[in-house]
């Protein structure tokens, strides 16, 4: 697959990417590549584009939304090719991120059979794990799941 001479096509980098091309132009319109236009109208983009696109797909699987990776690649210089430190300051804050994520898997996995502290007192155990619905003053929502502690 040759490389076009100005610029990549919509369907080059579709093929690159393995994206539709309405997905590209989805992506486009919402600020995650910025190609530039021909004298014909036609989009051209970067090459540094199939890397950014690749980030965006990798970043969705992990449950990044448009906004938050948006906000990312907004960090990413428009004029130039991001260097390996661009992507590795996105790294590190996608990283912190993950690692709460993954703290807060752990803590499910490890206590969904337990009290979660959301009130509810239905089983017998609340009384033990959730005295008078002492949960309800840290706010709402699965409290000891959320990070809070029980009292003790």
């Amino acid at each position: 697959m040759q490389q076009p001479k100005y610029g990549l096509s919509i369907g080059y980098l579709a093929r690159r990417t393995g994206l539709a091309v309405s997905a590209i132009r989805y992506y486009e319109q919402q600020g995650l590549v910025k190609p530039e236009r021909n004298a014909g109208g036609q989009r051209r983009f970067m090459r540094s584009d199939i890397r950014r696109l690749s980030f965006v797909l990798i970043a969705q699987q992990f449950g990044f939304s448009i906004s938050q990776i948006r906000e990312e690649l907004d960090r990413l210089p428009d004029n130039r090719t991001p260097t390996k430190e661009d992507w590795n300051r996105i790294s590190r804050r996608f990283r912190e991120a993950l690692d709460a994520r993954i703290e807060t898997l752990e803590r499910l996995r490890d206590n969904l059979d337990g009290c979660i502290g959301c009130g509810c007192l239905s089983l017998q155990s609340c009384a033990l794990y959730n005295p008078a619905d002492r949960a309800a003053q840290k706010g709402a929502g699965p409290r000891y799941l959320l990070g809070d502690r029980p009292e003790t």
